[in-house]
């Protein structure tokens, strides 16, 4: 009974420990800027500038580069992209615009791909943006072609085209390139941003026990991936908390107006930018702050936006996006937490070996594995990063890593009956085939360029593997339209 009770505090105090370290290494200044720029699109740029291109009159050429461009710009989640991709179907876009929509938008937003390219590494997150885009718009055009009778019934019972002329306006696309250059100058490791520029002793006694103290409650093991609590750590965490409580009072009712928590809210998310921005140094009697010029850049953008917000920007507008941007955090954050928590619980229990022997090459069945566990452990947006990188530390190669990736957003049990509510079981449960089949095909591709195989010659296995694909998917529509008309010729 005491071996059981204390195994249960060993995970309880794994999962706290690599939820602090979390917090305090990794989500600040890529996640903080992604919220925000997730909602400054939600609050100011128009629906029907997005979807206005996905039309059933649109040329291909223009609609799926839109429909795939939407997922990336809307930056939805998971969670969400299934009502978004039910009211863009019904309102008459083609069925493989919308698919396209569908599988790219949970998968390449912008959080997943930032916090992917932070925590696991940048080739992994081009990766993931390039043949998700790809595969995503591959997987529309085929479901249209296999489809197309199916589809074009459904044109006629749809509504009319998206006809709205909307546009975004010049100040709303300057306020969203300074977010975006903030994002870049917070996660982009080159010397520009690393090189200090200033120093600031403070006289604080004490620093170096508080860390020696903060290794002690958090021990980690560098070996296996885990991560310690710094002092910032420790000092951005009680940020975090500060921001919850204050946004809570100042910006979930922000429609009635602003407040004193509101302003207090604004403050700390600032603040917290510029603590993160920081470098610390703690030693016995001082504690030296570090100004980089990932500082100077984080407090010249934050400069900006206020300017642009305070001067460009109706009340109005400034409350929808405080709102959208509480609600997104509000939906997802708390999701990441809880899951960063049960990773870390999880990663007391795998055994390296187990990873190793299942996914460890950059094999078929590796890759397959990966997509299975996608499926049926579903994990909410920005969850799939921690527990992607979990596995990597337990010796899952890259390849089946990025199959995992790709398919974890797409292939859920409850996202498969949702859809097949939608357009049908038939073309869920195609659909779903064809996620599972590039997700694969994604997670070879990917292995074999990380395992030293020729960037051409990947390609040509690619537009080989596709062209296969675009005859079969032909031969079994031309096959079925034949079946249909001799139906039609017996019947008559």
């Amino acid at each position: 009974m005491n071996a059981l009770i204390n195994g249960m505090l060993d995970l309880l105090h794994a999962g706290l420990g690599n939820l602090a370290s979390y917090l305090a290494a990794h989500v600040l200044l890529c996640l903080l800027p992604a919220f925000l720029i997730a909602g400054a699109m939600s609050a100011f740029i128009p629906k029907e500038m997005v979807t206005r291109y996905l039309g059933r009159t649109t040329p291909k050429f223009i609609s799926y580069p839109a429909a795939a461009a939407a997922g990336f710009l809307l930056a939805v989640c998971s969670c969400t992209v299934i009502p978004l991709f039910a009211g863009i179907y019904k309102k008459g876009a083609g069925l493989g615009p919308a698919i396209t929509f569908l599988f790219v938008a949970p998968a390449v937003n912008i959080l997943a791909l930032t916090y992917t390219g932070t925590v696991i590494g940048l080739d992994l997150a081009i990766a993931r943006l390039v043949l998700s885009l790809t595969f995503g718009i591959g997987i529309g055009l085929l479901m249209a072609l296999i489809f197309r009778r199916e589809d074009a019934e459904h044109d006629r019972s749809t509504d009319d085209p998206f006809a709205s002329q909307a546009t975004m306006r010049t100040t709303t696309l300057a306020f969203l390139v300074v977010l975006v250059v903030m994002l870049i100058v917070g996660t982009l490791q080159i010397d520009l941003f690393r090189s200090i520029y200033f120093t600031v002793d403070l006289p604080v006694a004490g620093v170096d026990s508080l860390q020696s103290s903060l290794n002690t409650l958090v021990p980690f093991d560098a070996s296996r991936g885990e991560e310690g609590v710094t002092v910032q750590g420790a000092l951005l965490i009680g940020l975090l908390l500060l921001i919850g409580i204050s946004a809570w009072k100042g910006v979930e009712k922000i429609h009635d107006g602003f407040n004193a928590w509101t302003w207090i809210s604004i403050s700390l998310l600032a603040l917290t930018l510029l603590v993160a921005s920081l470098g610390f140094a703690p030693h016995a009697n001082t504690l030296q702050i570090l100004i980089t010029g990932k500082t100077l850049g984080v407090f010249l953008c934050l400069v900006l936006l206020a300017w642009l917000l305070s001067r460009k920007f109706p009340g109005q507008e400034v409350r929808d996006f405080l709102w959208e941007t509480w609600k997104f955090i509000k939906q997802i954050f708390p999701l990441l937490i809880v899951g960063v928590f049960v990773v870390g619980m999880v990663r007391g229990l795998i055994k390296p070996e187990w990873i190793e022997s299942i996914a460890g090459n950059n094999t078929v069945l590796g890759n397959f594995i990966g997509v299975i566990f996608g499926v049926f452990m579903y994990f909410p947006t920005l969850v799939e990063v921690p527990i992607a990188q979990m596995f990597l530390n337990l010796g899952m190669h890259r390849g089946p890593l990025l199959a995992y990736l790709i398919s974890d957003p797409e292939l859920s049990l409850q996202s498969i009956l949702i859809t097949a509510t939608i357009i049908g079981k038939l073309k869920a449960w195609v659909y779903v085939v064809w996620v599972a089949l590039f997700s694969t095909l994604s997670g070879l591709l990917y292995g074999a360029w990380v395992d030293g195989t020729n960037l051409v010659l990947i390609l040509l296995y690619l537009v080989l593997f596709i062209s296969f694909l675009v005859a079969a998917g032909l031969l079994l529509s031309d096959r079925k339209k034949r079946k249909t008309s001799a139906g039609n010729q017996t019947f008559m």
